[in-house]
């Protein structure tokens, strides 16, 4: 059985929290995903994962690279269960690694903003900049792993 620091720590290792603005269609929106991918030897931890949140998904994910195995992933896109299970989740827990954190605060403020019924998809866009590692300063994306991209 999972407990919260347990799934702590696999998140600030394997986890990923995402943001999409989906413009296709007639009206944009903002999706949002928590995801987390595994080994095919460990696809267990993931039916366990979607088993203690009570929500998302766990498929195959191939990779067809040379020198990748085969991989599962879980998956939380529904917007009411991130909002409802996972974010508070990760307000009680949070993610120890700093970049983990950030990436969280970053979607729980997002996922906040993407409820108002007048959506500011513009801030919205600059806080999913700041994801991953962008530049706190500047919102660039491209400033990644402590050196700047020419």
């Amino acid at each position: 059985m999972l407990n919260a620091n347990y799934i702590v720590g696999l998140v600030d290792g394997e986890g990923s929290f995402n943001v999409r603005i989906n413009k296709s269609g007639r009206r944009a929106k903002v999706e949002l995903r928590f995801s987390l991918k595994l080994r095919h030897q460990d696809k267990e931890i993931l039916d366990e994962l979607q088993k203690f949140f009570e929500c998302g998904k766990v498929y195959i994910q191939r990779d067809k690279r040379k020198n990748h195995s085969l991989c599962y992933r879980y998956e939380v896109q529904n917007k009411k269960e991130i909002i409802e299970k996972i974010i508070p989740f990760f307000k009680k827990n949070n993610p120890k690694i700093e970049s983990r954190k950030l990436d969280f605060e970053l979607f729980k403020e997002i996922a906040k903003l993407s409820q108002e019924d007048n959506i500011n998809f513009e801030k919205i866009q600059i806080l999913k900049n700041k994801m991953h590692w962008g530049s706190l300063h500047t919102g660039n994306p491209s400033v990644q792993w402590g050196c700047q991209v020419a």
